[in-house]
């Protein structure tokens, strides 16, 4: 069940330990003025729920929450991410998972991610700091009282942050199939770590809402250990305003697992529906 925990990551970041690829990729690169005026996909009071299966398990459910607060006198966007097992599988493997990230509600730059998971047994607490002046983040390990720092740059984004710089700042409409979206990512102790999203094209997906229009990309993760192969994840968004996650799919060394949107509430624009 720890493939549960995978899915849940990538709920929470559309992001892994991922590696890079040459290919015609959008880089990194500070937001323009035009990117920062542009209006927003979301707006606190977001609500978004995730049904995660497992074969005929219905194994966990995922929430993200935005809700707007004052960070030493910065306006920010705090979002909490919440991960639980349920029912038949929280027996064999539970799984409480919390996830947060402040970052700023102009420019998207995270200022605090916290980190706070028991996966059966196994737990971290972990705390970023973002430190711009000095362009450095300072990790520290609750749990083993430890400290990191690491380098940063002009770009960096944590595991929650990512999701909504990239529904903020990207414009889907001009996406060509093949290429891809790359983002340099800190969420653990491996330090910095290099996040791609492959753009994939179009397709109507079948959810309980409805036909939903999607835009699919493959985020690319490291094969071996839980993954067949690099590109065993698949991600759905909406083709809308909004741009929220639809459907995550993962192809295990063993089945495959699937996430689906489950529930939605305070979305900043209409969710589109594709009527018969």
């Amino acid at each position: 069940m720890k493939k549960i925990t995978v899915i849940l990551l990538l709920i929470f970041g559309l992001s892994l330990n991922s590696q890079s690829h040459p290919s015609q990729d959008w880089a990194t690169d500070p937001i323009s003025e035009a990117k920062k005026d542009k209006v927003s996909a979301f707006d606190p009071g977001e609500w978004l729920k995730f049904r995660i299966h497992y074969g005929f398990l219905n194994a966990s459910y995922a929430t993200l929450h935005v809700t707007s607060k004052d960070f030493n006198g910065i306006p920010v966007y705090h979002v909490v991410g919440n991960g639980q097992t349920t029912g038949f599988a929280s027996i064999f493997f539970k799984v409480d998972d919390t996830y947060e990230s402040y970052f700023d509600k102009r420019d998207g730059r995270p200022y605090k991610f916290i980190r706070k998971i028991n996966e059966g047994g196994y737990t971290k607490d972990v705390e970023v700091n973002f430190d711009y002046d000095a362009n450095i983040a300072v990790l520290k390990d609750k749990k083993n009282d430890k400290n990191y720092k690491f380098t940063i740059q002009e770009g960096i984004q944590d595991l929650v942050s990512a999701f909504y710089y990239i529904r903020n700042t990207y414009d889907f409409e001009d996406l060509i199939v093949g290429e891809s979206i790359k983002l340099d990512v800190l969420y653990d102790d491996d330090g910095v770590f290099n996040f791609k999203l492959k753009y994939l094209g179009k397709e109507v997906l079948k959810t309980k809402y409805g036909k939903v229009e999607s835009l699919k990309f493959r985020p690319y993760v490291q094969s071996g250990r839980v993954f067949k192969e690099q590109e065993s994840l698949t991600l759905w968004v909406s083709n809308d305003d909004n741009k929220i996650p639809v459907r995550i799919q993962a192809d295990l060394r063993v089945g495959a697992i699937k996430a689906d949107l489950d529930g939605y509430n305070g979305l900043k624009h209409q969710f589109k529906i594709i009527m018969d």
